[in-house]
C-alpha cells in the first residue's frame, strides 16, 4: 500500500523530472500523519530528526511538482510573498499536470 514512500526518500536529491498531483499528495499525507505520530508519541529527539531530515526531500517533491504543472522552478519561491505566497503555491500544487 505504500510503495510510493520510499520514492520521497530515494529521490531526496533529485530535483529534475516531474512528481504528478496524486503522488505528492499521497506523500504529504503520509509526512503529516508520521510528524502527528512522531510529534505526539515518540521522543522529541526523533519528530525533530523526521522533520529536518524531510527538508530536502520535500524540497526536490515540490520542485518536480512545480514543473509537472509546466512551469519553471524558481515558482518555489512564491512562497516567499507574504501572505499569499504560500496560498498561491498551494492553488499551483493543486493544478493537473501540463501535457508534454
Amino acid at each position: 500500500m505504500l510503495n510510493f514512500y520510499p520514492q520521497f526518500w530515494t529521490r531526496a536529491f533529485d530535483f529534475e523530472g516531474r512528481t504528478s498531483r496524486i503522488d505528492y499528495w499521497k506523500i504529504v499525507l503520509v509526512n503529516i500523519i508520521l510528524g502527528l505520530l512522531l510529534s505526539n508519541l515518540a521522543p522529541a529527539a526523533l519528530y525533530t530528526v523526521f522533520a529536518w531530515a524531510s527538508i530536502c526531500p520535500g524540497l526536490a517533491m515540490n520542485i518536480r511538482r512545480i514543473r509537472d504543472t509546466g512551469r519553471p522552478w524558481p515558482w518555489i519561491f512564491i512562497v516567499l510573498i507574504p501572505l499569499i505566497g504560500v496560498f498561491w503555491l498551494l492553488w499551483i500544487e493543486l493544478q493537473p499536470s501540463a501535457d508534454g
